[in-house]
């Protein structure tokens, strides 16, 4: 992607929860809370010499929890902050 979107200068996905009920009518239900997984290194447009900085280019938490830059949130009233989030903290910063 040339020129993703960022939340603090950062990388991140979401993971949101879906459940498909039927198929004929169709019926999809979304969970009303997802995750926000974050890259750990403030992200900077891919060159070769930035390439193989997994940190920066990846949001997958199994890479992201042995960076040193990783903040776990340990406050369940604090879904702002940290390397994963809540859904909807990224919907109040994007509306």
């Amino acid at each position: 992607m040339h020129k993703p979107f960022l939340v603090d200068g950062y990388k991140f996905d979401l993971r949101l929860y879906v459940m498909l009920a039927g198929v004929n009518p169709l019926r999809i239900y979304l969970y009303k809370e997802g995750l926000a997984r974050f890259a750990t290194v403030l992200y900077e447009s891919p060159q070769p010499s930035n390439l193989a900085n997994l940190f920066m280019h990846l949001t997958n938490y199994a890479i992201n929890k042995e960076s040193e830059n990783f903040i776990s949130n340990t406050n369940e009233d604090d879904d702002d902050s940290g390397s994963k989030r809540s859904f909807t903290s990224i919907l109040r910063r994007i509306t």
